[in-house]
């Protein structure tokens, strides 16, 4: 029987393991994708937000403001990209002005540090991207980007380092409350015992609370979409720009860099049947680029390499649900997780963790806990310490993705960490092979190729993503119509 057994593993999830790997506790995550990260961690703003939004008193805003603290540390410990920026929301009339001050108001409220207002000249002087229309900005110096995949991974894999188990492909369809008083829990095909059960189920979390009788949760997801645009774009700003909120509360477009180099654009956010409708919507999607131009004017939307949607995991609760249900003892909610959920997740993980404490989890510190994971980026080594490298193992002298200049080295080291990745997009998550201009047009067949050969199954079983997302369908020749 486990300790605690966590539904999901999006970067809630993956916190939450990281989080009780650091104690004498068995734990298990059943997540229903075939990978870690691959909900809505998967396509988000990639932000950690400074915390001037929150509403002052909420949720949101403690464990945001302490979620960024932590996550300066965790990267640092687990090799995650992570990159100090500041944002600004910007103003161009006299209703967002007064926007501004309200949310500046919060943000000193929120202990958010080194807020503050500026005008015209010093904006585009700290960021000469912006629109030189603008009346006054709102500057954050403590907001960041990162690589909310990797951010995931590197949890969720140091959890299983740690004595965790992950089992992928498990979706959860029945948690029963047994009289000795533990949980029964069907996941695919398989019944696990816990005392504990977290819900860390993201946009299908009032889908997980209703398996123990809760229908008090309304899901009400917003899917939201993104352009991606080429490296050449990626240095058009240093900063995470926003517009003011609008009459309704919606925090609007926002342009950032990325931690790759690219620049994002959006989201939208319209109401969508359930968690899984990602798809992009053309008319919707166009419309991005008209409110990207009214940020940053220099933006040159010809160079859109990609566009994705996400889906923001809300509820009729209009904060974080963090709590021990109450009609179900020994089961924690971890609900409507929705922004600033990336910035707030390892704060959300800890504040489980005294969940589970309060309702008799004991809490005994590993003593040997490894809190320390490396990972070798051949783009990013000097070219002696690429030579040195080549010279042990001479796959990280082949390369791969010629636009992320990523080798074969990485790839097969990716493929042979604590938790296997058995899709191309998942190498992509975790070494950025088909993340460049090309979108894998010229990588993707060699990483299908290196899966098939270190996983020893064959290319017909070589998955693109998700569940059911086949490249191949059938073979035109056996090996012997080669003359081999």
């Amino acid at each position: 029987m486990y300790d605690v057994l966590i539904v999901g593993c999006g970067v809630v999830g993956a916190a939450m393991a990281y989080e009780l790997s650091r104690y004498d506790l068995s734990v298990c995550v059943c997540e229903r994708s075939n990978d870690v990260a691959n909900g809505v961690t998967k396509a988000n703003s990639a932000i950690l937000h400074a915390g001037f939004d929150c509403p002052v008193g909420s949720l949101e805003a403690r464990l945001n403001v302490e979620g960024v603290r932590l996550a300066k540390e965790i990267c640092e410990k687990l090799d995650v990209e992570r990159r100090e920026i500041p944002s600004f929301v910007i103003a161009f009339n006299e209703r967002e002005r007064k926007e501004l001050d309200a949310l500046y108001e919060r943000g000193i409220a929120n202990g958010v540090p080194g807020v503050r207002i500026v005008g015209p000249e010093e904006a585009l002087a700290l960021e000469p991207g912006l629109n030189p229309k603008l009346i006054a900005a709102l500057y954050a110096p403590s907001s960041a980007i990162i690589n909310p995949w990797e951010y995931a991974i590197a949890m969720a894999e140091t959890a299983v380092t740690n004595g965790a188990e992950v089992r992928l492909c498990s979706p959860v369809t029945a948690i029963e409350k047994v009289p000795e008083g533990h949980f029964k829990v069907t996941a695919g095909t398989d019944v696990y015992e816990a005392k504990y059960v977290v819900n860390a189920g993201g946009a299908f979390s009032a889908d997980v609370y209703r398996l123990v009788g809760g229908n008090d949760l309304k899901q009400t997801n917003f899917c939201g979409q993104y352009y991606v645009l080429d490296k050449n774009q990626g240095k058009l700003i240093n900063s995470v720009i926003f517009p003011c909120p609008d009459e309704h509360g919606f925090k609007g477009v926002l342009v950032a860099p990325t931690v790759h180099g690219n620049l994002i654009v959006g989201p939208d956010s319209y109401v969508v049947e359930n968690g899984d409708c990602v798809a992009t919507v053309s008319p919707l999607l166009e419309e991005l680029q008209e409110h990207g131009h009214r940020s940053v004017p220099g933006i040159d939307f010809r160079q859109i390499i990609h566009e994705y949607a996400g889906v923001r995991p809300n509820t009729q609760i209009p904060d974080f649900v963090i709590e021990e249900s109450r009609i179900c003892p020994h089961f924690i909610n971890l609900a409507g997780i929705k922004s600033p959920g990336l910035s707030s997740a390892p704060a959300i993980a800890k504040e489980g963790a005294k969940l589970l404490e309060g309702c008799g989890l004991v809490l005994n510190e590993k003593k040997n806990f490894i809190d320390k994971r490396k990972r070798i980026k051949f783009r990013e080594l000097s070219r002696e310490e690429q030579e040195k490298i080549i010279s042990q193992n001479p796959l990280y002298g082949r390369v791969i993705c010629r636009c992320e200049t990523v080798t074969e080295g990485e790839i097969v080291e990716a493929i042979h960490r604590p938790i296997q990745p058995r899709t191309i997009d998942a190498i992509k998550r975790r070494c950025n092979a088909g993340m460049g201009r090309c979108q894998g047009g010229f990588c993707g067949p060699r990483v299908h190729e290196i899966l098939a050969r270190e996983l020893n199954v064959s290319p017909m079983d070589i998955l693109m993503d998700e569940q059911g997302t086949f490249l191949l369908t059938s073979p035109i020749k056996e090996a012997d119509d080669y003359g081999a």
